[in-house]
Protein backbone atom coordinates (compact mmCIF):
# COMPACT_ATOMS: atom_id res chain seq x y z
CA UNK A 1 0.00 0.00 0.00
CA UNK A 2 2.90 2.37 0.68
CA UNK A 3 4.36 1.71 -2.77
CA UNK A 4 0.91 2.11 -4.32
CA UNK A 5 0.56 5.46 -2.57
CA UNK A 6 3.87 6.70 -3.99
CA UNK A 7 3.32 5.22 -7.46
CA UNK A 8 -0.11 6.81 -7.87
CA UNK A 9 -0.16 10.09 -5.96
CA UNK A 10 3.34 11.34 -6.91
CA UNK A 11 2.71 11.14 -10.69
CA UNK A 12 -0.67 12.84 -10.20
CA UNK A 13 0.93 15.72 -8.30
CA UNK A 14 3.65 16.09 -10.94
CA UNK A 15 1.05 16.11 -13.70
CA UNK A 16 -1.03 18.73 -11.88
CA UNK A 17 2.03 20.93 -11.41
CA UNK A 18 2.70 20.78 -15.16
CA UNK A 19 -0.94 21.44 -16.09
CA UNK A 20 -1.16 24.35 -13.63
CA UNK A 21 1.38 26.16 -15.78
CA UNK A 22 -1.09 26.03 -18.67
CA UNK A 23 -4.32 26.24 -16.66
CA UNK A 24 -3.89 28.48 -13.58
CA UNK A 25 -7.39 27.57 -12.41
CA UNK A 26 -6.02 24.20 -11.30
CA UNK A 27 -3.89 25.82 -8.58
CA UNK A 28 -6.27 24.91 -5.71
CA UNK A 29 -6.51 21.30 -6.84
CA UNK A 30 -2.72 21.19 -7.03
CA UNK A 31 -2.38 22.64 -3.52
CA UNK A 32 -4.82 20.01 -2.20
CA UNK A 33 -2.87 17.22 -3.88
CA UNK A 34 0.41 18.56 -2.46
CA UNK A 35 -1.14 18.66 1.05
CA UNK A 36 -2.29 15.06 0.74
CA UNK A 37 1.14 14.06 -0.55
CA UNK A 38 2.84 15.80 2.36
CA UNK A 39 0.50 14.15 4.86
CA UNK A 40 1.14 10.76 3.30
CA UNK A 41 4.92 11.17 3.38
CA UNK A 42 4.71 12.23 7.06
CA UNK A 43 2.71 9.10 7.87
CA UNK A 44 5.25 6.94 6.06
CA UNK A 45 8.04 8.10 8.36
CA UNK A 46 6.12 8.32 11.67
CA UNK A 47 6.13 5.33 14.02
CA UNK A 48 3.16 6.05 16.31
CA UNK A 49 0.26 4.68 14.23
CA UNK A 50 0.83 1.40 12.39
CA UNK A 51 -2.35 1.74 10.31
CA UNK A 52 -1.36 5.18 9.01
CA UNK A 53 2.18 4.02 8.31
CA UNK A 54 0.89 1.16 6.17
CA UNK A 55 -2.05 3.09 4.68
CA UNK A 56 -0.81 6.70 4.63
CA UNK A 57 -4.06 8.35 3.45
CA UNK A 58 -6.97 5.94 3.38
CA UNK A 59 -6.03 4.80 6.91
CA UNK A 60 -7.85 7.90 8.17
CA UNK A 61 -11.13 6.28 7.10
CA UNK A 62 -10.71 3.85 9.99
CA UNK A 63 -10.65 6.69 12.53
CA UNK A 64 -13.55 8.44 10.82
CA UNK A 65 -15.80 5.36 10.93
CA UNK A 66 -14.76 4.69 14.52
CA UNK A 67 -15.75 8.26 15.39
CA UNK A 68 -19.25 7.98 13.90
CA UNK A 69 -19.85 4.33 14.85
CA UNK A 70 -22.06 5.17 17.90
CA UNK A 71 -24.38 7.21 15.65
CA UNK A 72 -24.44 4.49 12.97
CA UNK A 73 -25.22 1.90 15.63
CA UNK A 74 -27.95 3.97 17.25
CA UNK A 75 -29.70 5.35 14.19
CA UNK A 76 -29.28 2.65 11.54
CA UNK A 77 -28.55 -0.72 13.19
CA UNK A 78 -30.14 -0.68 16.64
CA UNK A 79 -33.66 -2.07 16.97
CA UNK A 80 -36.27 -0.47 19.22
CA UNK A 81 -35.68 -3.12 21.87
CA UNK A 82 -31.89 -2.92 21.60
CA UNK A 83 -29.49 -0.36 22.99
CA UNK A 84 -27.44 -0.32 26.15
CA UNK A 85 -27.83 0.68 28.86
CA UNK A 86 -31.34 1.78 27.75
CA UNK A 87 -33.27 0.61 24.70
CA UNK A 88 -34.78 2.99 22.16
CA UNK A 89 -38.26 2.17 23.47
CA UNK A 90 -37.32 3.13 27.03
CA UNK A 91 -35.63 6.32 25.88
CA UNK A 92 -38.69 7.18 23.80
CA UNK A 93 -41.08 6.78 26.72
CA UNK A 94 -38.86 9.07 28.81
CA UNK A 95 -38.90 11.69 26.05
CA UNK A 96 -42.67 11.44 25.62
CA UNK A 97 -43.40 11.77 29.31
CA UNK A 98 -41.01 14.67 29.76
CA UNK A 99 -42.71 16.49 26.86
CA UNK A 100 -46.12 15.66 28.39
CA UNK A 101 -47.13 13.74 25.27
CA UNK A 102 -49.34 10.68 25.24
CA UNK A 103 -46.90 7.84 25.85
CA UNK A 104 -48.62 5.09 23.89
CA UNK A 105 -47.30 2.32 21.66
CA UNK A 106 -49.02 0.87 18.57
CA UNK A 107 -49.65 -2.69 17.38
CA UNK A 108 -48.51 -4.63 20.43
CA UNK A 109 -45.35 -5.49 22.32
CA UNK A 110 -42.01 -5.87 20.54
CA UNK A 111 -40.53 -7.94 23.36
CA UNK A 112 -40.00 -11.69 23.28
CA UNK A 113 -42.48 -12.36 26.06
CA UNK A 114 -41.91 -16.12 26.00
CA UNK A 115 -38.29 -15.52 26.91
CA UNK A 116 -37.39 -16.70 30.41
CA UNK A 117 -36.12 -13.21 31.26
CA UNK A 118 -39.48 -11.57 30.58
CA UNK A 119 -40.86 -9.65 33.54
CA UNK A 120 -44.54 -8.90 33.78
CA UNK A 121 -47.00 -7.62 36.34
CA UNK A 122 -49.71 -9.91 37.69
CA UNK A 123 -52.82 -7.85 37.12
CA UNK A 124 -56.02 -8.44 39.03
CA UNK A 125 -59.42 -9.18 37.52
CA UNK A 126 -60.69 -6.78 40.18
CA UNK A 127 -58.77 -3.52 39.59
CA UNK A 128 -59.20 -0.83 42.19
CA UNK A 129 -59.61 2.94 41.80
CA UNK A 130 -56.38 4.76 41.00
CA UNK A 131 -54.69 6.47 43.95
CA UNK A 132 -55.46 10.18 43.73
CA UNK A 133 -52.44 11.70 45.47
CA UNK A 134 -48.83 11.36 44.37
CA UNK A 135 -47.07 9.01 46.81
CA UNK A 136 -44.86 10.44 49.55
CA UNK A 137 -43.15 9.00 52.59
CA UNK A 138 -41.63 10.34 55.82
CA UNK A 139 -37.84 9.97 56.21
CA UNK A 140 -36.46 10.45 59.72
CA UNK A 141 -35.78 8.09 62.62
CA UNK A 142 -35.82 8.40 66.40
CA UNK A 143 -32.91 10.87 66.59
CA UNK A 144 -34.05 13.01 63.68
CA UNK A 145 -35.37 16.44 64.63
CA UNK A 146 -36.40 17.51 61.14
CA UNK A 147 -38.05 14.55 59.35
CA UNK A 148 -38.62 15.09 55.66
CA UNK A 149 -41.65 14.22 53.55
CA UNK A 150 -40.10 12.83 50.35
CA UNK A 151 -41.59 11.93 47.01
CA UNK A 152 -41.24 8.25 46.15
CA UNK A 153 -39.33 9.25 42.98
CA UNK A 154 -36.46 11.77 42.97
CA UNK A 155 -33.35 12.93 41.14
CA UNK A 156 -30.34 10.75 41.88
CA UNK A 157 -26.81 12.00 42.57
CA UNK A 158 -25.22 13.92 39.67
CA UNK A 159 -22.56 16.52 40.43
CA UNK A 160 -22.08 19.95 38.97
CA UNK A 161 -18.94 19.48 36.95
CA UNK A 162 -20.09 16.18 35.58
CA UNK A 163 -23.30 17.97 34.50
CA UNK A 164 -23.46 21.47 33.10
CA UNK A 165 -24.70 24.56 34.92
CA UNK A 166 -27.85 24.71 32.81
CA UNK A 167 -28.58 21.04 33.43
CA UNK A 168 -28.25 21.50 37.20
CA UNK A 169 -30.49 24.58 37.18
CA UNK A 170 -33.14 22.83 35.08
CA UNK A 171 -33.13 19.80 37.38
CA UNK A 172 -33.48 21.92 40.51
CA UNK A 173 -36.22 24.13 39.09
CA UNK A 174 -38.09 21.04 37.94
CA UNK A 175 -37.74 19.56 41.43
CA UNK A 176 -39.10 22.79 42.90
CA UNK A 177 -42.18 22.70 40.69
CA UNK A 178 -42.82 18.99 41.32
CA UNK A 179 -41.99 19.02 45.06
CA UNK A 180 -39.36 16.29 44.94
CA UNK A 181 -35.71 16.32 45.94
CA UNK A 182 -32.53 16.83 43.93
CA UNK A 183 -29.39 14.96 45.05
CA UNK A 184 -26.32 17.17 44.55
CA UNK A 185 -23.84 14.39 43.90
CA UNK A 186 -20.47 14.45 45.65
CA UNK A 187 -19.31 17.61 43.83
CA UNK A 188 -20.79 19.94 46.45
CA UNK A 189 -23.48 22.61 46.45
CA UNK A 190 -23.07 25.19 43.69
CA UNK A 191 -24.98 28.40 43.02
CA UNK A 192 -26.75 26.52 40.23
CA UNK A 193 -28.29 24.18 42.82
CA UNK A 194 -29.84 27.10 44.68
CA UNK A 195 -32.96 27.52 42.56
CA UNK A 196 -35.42 26.76 45.36
CA UNK A 197 -35.73 22.99 44.99
CA UNK A 198 -35.16 20.59 47.89
CA UNK A 199 -31.59 19.28 48.08
CA UNK A 200 -30.02 16.11 49.38
CA UNK A 201 -26.39 17.04 49.96
CA UNK A 202 -24.11 14.13 49.15
CA UNK A 203 -20.73 13.94 50.90
CA UNK A 204 -18.11 11.77 49.20
CA UNK A 205 -14.54 10.80 50.00
CA UNK A 206 -13.30 14.18 48.71
CA UNK A 207 -15.55 16.07 51.18
CA UNK A 208 -16.15 18.73 48.52
CA UNK A 209 -17.77 21.76 50.08
CA UNK A 210 -16.72 20.74 53.59
CA UNK A 211 -13.01 19.93 53.35
CA UNK A 212 -9.85 21.27 54.89
CA UNK A 213 -6.84 22.28 52.82
CA UNK A 214 -5.48 18.78 53.40
CA UNK A 215 -8.67 17.22 52.02
CA UNK A 216 -10.11 16.02 55.32
CA UNK A 217 -13.61 16.59 56.71
CA UNK A 218 -14.21 20.11 58.09
CA UNK A 219 -17.03 20.11 60.70
CA UNK A 220 -17.55 23.87 60.73
CA UNK A 221 -17.81 24.18 56.98
CA UNK A 222 -20.22 21.25 56.96
CA UNK A 223 -22.35 22.77 59.72
CA UNK A 224 -22.71 26.04 57.80
CA UNK A 225 -23.91 24.42 54.56
CA UNK A 226 -25.93 21.59 56.11
CA UNK A 227 -28.16 24.05 57.95
CA UNK A 228 -29.26 25.84 54.79
CA UNK A 229 -33.01 25.63 54.40
CA UNK A 230 -32.72 24.09 50.92
CA UNK A 231 -30.75 21.12 52.31
CA UNK A 232 -33.33 18.61 53.53
CA UNK A 233 -31.14 15.52 53.99
CA UNK A 234 -27.47 14.49 54.08
CA UNK A 235 -26.18 11.44 52.19
CA UNK A 236 -22.72 10.02 52.95
CA UNK A 237 -21.44 8.19 49.87
CA UNK A 238 -19.45 5.06 50.69
CA UNK A 239 -19.54 3.73 47.12
CA UNK A 240 -21.56 3.93 43.92
CA UNK A 241 -22.66 1.13 41.63
CA UNK A 242 -20.83 2.19 38.49
CA UNK A 243 -17.42 2.16 40.18
CA UNK A 244 -17.67 0.67 43.70
CA UNK A 245 -14.42 0.87 45.60
CA UNK A 246 -13.15 3.64 43.32
CA UNK A 247 -13.29 7.35 44.01
CA UNK A 248 -15.19 9.78 41.82
CA UNK A 249 -13.58 10.86 38.53
CA UNK A 250 -13.85 14.29 36.91
CA UNK A 251 -11.83 14.74 33.69
CA UNK A 252 -9.47 17.72 33.73
CA UNK A 253 -11.28 19.40 30.83
CA UNK A 254 -14.48 19.54 32.93
CA UNK A 255 -12.73 20.86 36.05
CA UNK A 256 -13.23 24.53 35.18
CA UNK A 257 -12.26 27.44 37.41
CA UNK A 258 -15.80 27.61 38.83
CA UNK A 259 -15.98 23.86 39.48
CA UNK A 260 -12.54 23.94 41.09
CA UNK A 261 -13.55 26.86 43.30
CA UNK A 262 -16.63 25.02 44.56
CA UNK A 263 -14.64 21.86 45.25
CA UNK A 264 -11.52 23.57 46.60
CA UNK A 265 -9.22 22.22 43.89
CA UNK A 266 -6.75 23.34 41.22
CA UNK A 267 -8.54 24.14 37.91
CA UNK A 268 -8.11 21.94 34.83
CA UNK A 269 -6.52 19.04 36.67
CA UNK A 270 -7.82 15.47 36.70
CA UNK A 271 -9.92 14.99 39.83
CA UNK A 272 -9.63 11.56 41.42
CA UNK A 273 -11.47 11.39 44.71
CA UNK A 274 -9.80 9.10 47.28
CA UNK A 275 -11.01 5.51 47.38
CA UNK A 276 -11.56 5.71 51.13
CA UNK A 277 -12.89 8.11 53.74
CA UNK A 278 -10.48 9.68 56.22
CA UNK A 279 -13.20 10.49 58.77
CA UNK A 280 -13.69 6.81 59.65
CA UNK A 281 -12.11 3.42 58.98
CA UNK A 282 -14.42 0.81 60.51
CA UNK A 283 -18.08 0.10 61.22
CA UNK A 284 -18.15 1.69 64.67
CA UNK A 285 -16.51 4.90 63.47
CA UNK A 286 -18.84 5.05 60.46
CA UNK A 287 -22.02 4.77 62.54
CA UNK A 288 -20.68 7.32 65.03
CA UNK A 289 -19.86 9.65 62.13
CA UNK A 290 -23.49 9.36 60.98
CA UNK A 291 -24.53 10.55 64.43
CA UNK A 292 -22.03 13.41 64.25
CA UNK A 293 -23.38 14.57 60.88
CA UNK A 294 -26.93 14.49 62.23
CA UNK A 295 -25.90 16.61 65.21
CA UNK A 296 -23.97 19.12 63.07
CA UNK A 297 -26.93 19.48 60.70
CA UNK A 298 -29.27 20.25 63.59
CA UNK A 299 -31.10 16.93 63.40
CA UNK A 300 -31.74 16.60 59.66
CA UNK A 301 -32.09 13.09 58.19
CA UNK A 302 -28.68 11.52 57.53
CA UNK A 303 -27.95 8.29 55.70
CA UNK A 304 -25.33 6.56 53.61
CA UNK A 305 -25.14 5.22 50.06
CA UNK A 306 -23.34 2.05 49.03
CA UNK A 307 -23.07 -0.68 46.45
CA UNK A 308 -23.04 -4.08 48.13
CA UNK A 309 -19.82 -6.07 47.82
CA UNK A 310 -18.74 -8.00 50.90
CA UNK A 311 -21.97 -8.94 52.66
CA UNK A 312 -20.24 -9.61 55.98
CA UNK A 313 -19.33 -5.92 56.18
CA UNK A 314 -22.96 -4.84 55.86
CA UNK A 315 -24.00 -7.39 58.47
CA UNK A 316 -21.36 -5.91 60.77
CA UNK A 317 -22.90 -2.47 60.17
CA UNK A 318 -26.29 -3.79 61.26
CA UNK A 319 -24.78 -5.29 64.41
CA UNK A 320 -22.97 -2.03 65.17
CA UNK A 321 -26.16 0.02 64.77
CA UNK A 322 -27.84 -2.09 67.44
CA UNK A 323 -24.75 -2.05 69.65
CA UNK A 324 -24.44 1.76 69.58
CA UNK A 325 -28.19 2.41 69.34
CA UNK A 326 -27.42 4.83 66.47
CA UNK A 327 -29.29 4.35 63.22
CA UNK A 328 -29.08 6.18 59.91
CA UNK A 329 -32.36 7.68 58.77
CA UNK A 330 -31.98 6.02 55.38
CA UNK A 331 -29.70 3.72 53.39
CA UNK A 332 -29.34 4.23 49.64
CA UNK A 333 -28.63 0.99 47.78
CA UNK A 334 -26.98 1.25 44.37
CA UNK A 335 -26.50 -1.62 41.93
CA UNK A 336 -23.50 -2.53 39.80
CA UNK A 337 -25.53 -1.42 36.76
CA UNK A 338 -25.64 2.16 38.03
CA UNK A 339 -24.57 5.04 35.81
CA UNK A 340 -21.64 7.45 35.92
CA UNK A 341 -20.01 10.12 33.84
CA UNK A 342 -16.62 8.39 33.93
CA UNK A 343 -15.45 5.01 35.21
CA UNK A 344 -12.65 2.52 34.52
CA UNK A 345 -14.21 -0.24 32.39
CA UNK A 346 -13.17 -2.99 34.80
CA UNK A 347 -14.97 -1.29 37.68
CA UNK A 348 -18.12 -0.74 35.61
CA UNK A 349 -18.18 -4.29 34.25
CA UNK A 350 -16.67 -6.45 36.96
CA UNK A 351 -17.14 -4.94 40.44
CA UNK A 352 -20.23 -4.91 42.65
CA UNK A 353 -23.49 -6.82 43.04
CA UNK A 354 -26.51 -6.02 40.81
CA UNK A 355 -29.31 -4.01 42.33
CA UNK A 356 -32.00 -6.70 42.60
CA UNK A 357 -30.14 -9.20 44.82
CA UNK A 358 -28.41 -6.37 46.70
CA UNK A 359 -31.72 -4.71 47.52
CA UNK A 360 -33.22 -8.00 48.69
CA UNK A 361 -30.15 -8.65 50.82
CA UNK A 362 -30.25 -5.24 52.50
CA UNK A 363 -34.00 -5.49 53.14
CA UNK A 364 -33.64 -8.98 54.62
CA UNK A 365 -30.64 -8.04 56.75
CA UNK A 366 -32.40 -5.06 58.30
CA UNK A 367 -35.42 -7.21 59.08
CA UNK A 368 -33.35 -10.00 60.58
CA UNK A 369 -31.65 -7.57 62.95
CA UNK A 370 -34.99 -5.96 63.84
CA UNK A 371 -34.13 -2.51 62.49
CA UNK A 372 -36.03 -2.34 59.21
CA UNK A 373 -38.70 -0.12 60.74
CA UNK A 374 -36.09 2.32 62.07
CA UNK A 375 -34.99 3.63 58.68
CA UNK A 376 -35.91 3.94 55.01
CA UNK A 377 -34.33 2.25 52.01
CA UNK A 378 -33.68 4.40 48.95
CA UNK A 379 -32.75 2.64 45.71
CA UNK A 380 -30.87 3.91 42.69
CA UNK A 381 -30.00 1.99 39.54
CA UNK A 382 -31.70 2.11 36.11
CA UNK A 383 -35.11 3.30 37.34
CA UNK A 384 -36.77 4.75 34.25
CA UNK A 385 -40.21 3.34 33.50
CA UNK A 386 -43.20 2.96 35.81
CA UNK A 387 -42.74 -0.83 35.73
CA UNK A 388 -39.11 -0.59 36.88
CA UNK A 389 -40.19 1.86 39.59
CA UNK A 390 -42.77 -0.58 40.96
CA UNK A 391 -40.32 -3.48 40.75
CA UNK A 392 -37.76 -1.68 42.90
CA UNK A 393 -40.42 -0.84 45.48
CA UNK A 394 -41.58 -4.46 45.51
CA UNK A 395 -38.03 -5.64 46.24
CA UNK A 396 -37.91 -3.62 49.45
CA UNK A 397 -37.19 0.02 48.63
CA UNK A 398 -39.25 2.87 50.06
CA UNK A 399 -37.99 5.51 47.63
CA UNK A 400 -36.43 5.43 44.17
CA UNK A 401 -33.79 7.75 42.74
CA UNK A 402 -33.25 8.11 39.00
CA UNK A 403 -30.28 9.79 37.32
CA UNK A 404 -30.34 8.78 33.66
CA UNK A 405 -34.12 9.02 33.50
CA UNK A 406 -33.95 12.69 34.40
CA UNK A 407 -31.00 13.13 32.02
CA UNK A 408 -33.27 11.90 29.22
CA UNK A 409 -35.85 14.46 30.32
CA UNK A 410 -33.17 17.12 29.79
CA UNK A 411 -32.61 15.89 26.24
CA UNK A 412 -29.78 13.35 26.69
CA UNK A 413 -29.57 11.11 23.60
CA UNK A 414 -27.28 8.44 25.13
CA UNK A 415 -24.40 9.60 22.95
CA UNK A 416 -21.97 7.98 25.44
CA UNK A 417 -19.67 11.01 25.48
CA UNK A 418 -20.17 12.07 29.10
CA UNK A 419 -16.45 11.71 29.85
CA UNK A 420 -15.22 13.70 26.82
CA UNK A 421 -16.78 17.13 27.50
CA UNK A 422 -18.43 16.81 24.08
CA UNK A 423 -22.00 15.99 25.09
CA UNK A 424 -23.99 17.21 22.04
CA UNK A 425 -27.07 18.13 24.08
CA UNK A 426 -25.28 20.30 26.66
CA UNK A 427 -26.19 18.00 29.56
CA UNK A 428 -22.83 16.47 30.55
CA UNK A 429 -20.32 19.09 29.44
CA UNK A 430 -18.65 22.30 30.53
CA UNK A 431 -18.22 23.55 26.95
CA UNK A 432 -20.00 26.91 27.03
CA UNK A 433 -21.10 26.71 23.40
CA UNK A 434 -22.72 23.32 23.99
CA UNK A 435 -24.22 24.34 27.35
CA UNK A 436 -26.04 27.25 25.67
CA UNK A 437 -28.07 24.74 23.67
CA UNK A 438 -29.82 23.53 26.83
CA UNK A 439 -32.63 26.00 27.53
CA UNK A 440 -33.40 25.98 31.26
CA UNK A 441 -36.85 27.53 30.78
CA UNK A 442 -37.94 24.58 28.62
CA UNK A 443 -36.05 21.71 30.27
CA UNK A 444 -37.23 22.48 33.80
CA UNK A 445 -40.77 21.75 32.67
CA UNK A 446 -39.66 18.50 31.07
CA UNK A 447 -38.04 17.45 34.34
CA UNK A 448 -41.30 18.19 36.13
CA UNK A 449 -43.45 16.30 33.62
CA UNK A 450 -41.16 13.26 33.54
CA UNK A 451 -41.53 12.93 37.31
CA UNK A 452 -45.27 13.55 37.27
CA UNK A 453 -46.15 11.28 34.35
CA UNK A 454 -43.93 8.43 35.56
CA UNK A 455 -45.69 8.46 38.91
CA UNK A 456 -49.11 8.68 37.28
CA UNK A 457 -48.27 5.68 35.10
CA UNK A 458 -47.09 3.74 38.15
CA UNK A 459 -50.34 4.56 39.92
CA UNK A 460 -52.28 3.14 36.98
CA UNK A 461 -50.23 -0.07 37.10
CA UNK A 462 -50.73 -0.29 40.85
CA UNK A 463 -54.51 -0.08 40.44
CA UNK A 464 -54.43 -2.71 37.68
CA UNK A 465 -52.75 -5.08 40.14
CA UNK A 466 -55.53 -4.53 42.66
CA UNK A 467 -53.37 -2.58 45.12
CA UNK A 468 -54.88 0.41 46.88
CA UNK A 469 -51.64 1.84 48.23
CA UNK A 470 -47.92 1.83 47.54
CA UNK A 471 -47.53 0.30 51.01
CA UNK A 472 -49.28 -2.84 49.71
CA UNK A 473 -46.64 -3.58 47.06
CA UNK A 474 -44.87 -6.93 47.38
CA UNK A 475 -42.91 -9.25 45.11
CA UNK A 476 -45.98 -11.29 44.26
CA UNK A 477 -47.18 -8.65 41.78
CA UNK A 478 -44.39 -9.66 39.37
CA UNK A 479 -44.34 -12.83 37.28
CA UNK A 480 -40.69 -13.31 38.19
CA UNK A 481 -41.59 -12.88 41.84
CA UNK A 482 -40.58 -16.40 42.82
CA UNK A 483 -37.32 -16.02 40.95
CA UNK A 484 -36.62 -12.74 42.73
CA UNK A 485 -37.02 -14.54 46.02
CA UNK A 486 -34.31 -17.02 45.06
CA UNK A 487 -31.85 -14.38 43.90
CA UNK A 488 -30.44 -14.17 47.42
CA UNK A 489 -29.70 -17.91 47.28
CA UNK A 490 -27.71 -17.40 44.07
CA UNK A 491 -25.61 -14.53 45.40
CA UNK A 492 -25.53 -15.36 49.13
CA UNK A 493 -26.02 -19.17 49.38
CA UNK A 494 -25.45 -19.43 53.14
CA UNK A 495 -27.11 -16.20 54.07
CA UNK A 496 -30.52 -17.48 55.22
CA UNK A 497 -29.05 -20.49 57.01
CA UNK A 498 -26.77 -18.24 59.02
CA UNK A 499 -29.64 -16.01 60.02
CA UNK A 500 -31.77 -18.94 61.18
CA UNK A 501 -29.65 -18.89 64.30
CA UNK A 502 -30.62 -15.28 64.92
CA UNK A 503 -34.34 -15.18 64.35
CA UNK A 504 -36.91 -16.82 62.07
CA UNK A 505 -39.14 -14.36 60.28
CA UNK A 506 -41.76 -15.64 57.84
CA UNK A 507 -42.38 -12.13 56.53
CA UNK A 508 -38.89 -11.86 55.06
CA UNK A 509 -40.08 -11.16 51.55
CA UNK A 510 -42.84 -8.67 52.36
CA UNK A 511 -42.66 -4.93 52.41
CA UNK A 512 -42.60 -3.22 55.78
CA UNK A 513 -45.43 -0.73 56.20
CA UNK A 514 -44.82 2.93 56.87
CA UNK A 515 -44.56 4.24 60.38
CA UNK A 516 -47.26 6.67 61.52
CA UNK A 517 -46.68 10.14 60.19
CA UNK A 518 -44.59 12.38 62.37
CA UNK A 519 -44.27 16.13 62.53
CA UNK A 520 -42.73 17.07 59.20
CA UNK A 521 -40.41 19.99 58.55
CA UNK A 522 -40.50 20.88 54.90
Amino acid sequence: MRNLFLYTLVPIVVLLLILTGFYPGLIWLTILALAILGLGIYNLIQNKHAILKNFPVIGYLRYFFEFISPEIQQYFIERNTDGKPFSRNLRSIAYQRSKNLEATSPFGTQLEINNRDYEGLRHSIYPVPIVEELPRIIIGGKDCKQPYSASRLNISAMSYGSLSSNAIMALNKGALRGNFYHNTGEGGISDHHMQGGDLVWQIGTGYFGCRTEQGNFDPESFREKARRKEVKMIELKLSQGAKPGHGGILPAVKNTEEVARIRGLIPYTLVLSPQHHTAFSNAKELIQFIGTLRELSDGKPVGFKLCIGRTDEFIELCETMNELNIYPDFITVDGAEGGTGASPLEFADAVGIPLEPALIFVHQSLEKFGIRDKLRIISSGKVLSAASFLKILSLGADVCNSARGFMFSLGCIQALRCNTNECPTGVATQDKMLVKGLAVSDKKDRVYYFHLNTLLASMELLAACGKKSFDDISMDIFMRGDEFMHLSDLYFPNYLDDFTKIRTDKSTFKRVGDRPDEQVNN
